[in-house]
């Protein structure tokens, strides 16, 4: 199952491994948006910043 990660806010004064996360994510400004095979790696990124990113299900085209 795909997901698609959208960053949503800015990492201005946001801890640096939260930013470090982002950018293994893959997102790097505020609207970029990754699709991401789902893990158990991936949801522990995801939950770690999850107050930064959207998540929804990707097509599945």
């Amino acid at each position: 199952m795909s997901v698609k990660v959208t960053q949503i806010k800015s990492t201005i004064g946001v801890q640096k491994e939260h930013r470090g996360t982002l950018r293994a994510l893959g997102l790097r400004r505020i609207g970029a948006s990754r699709v991401h095979q789902e893990s158990d790696s991936l949801k522990g990124m995801l939950h770690q910043v999850s107050y930064l990113v959207k998540v929804e299900q990707a097509d599945a085209k």
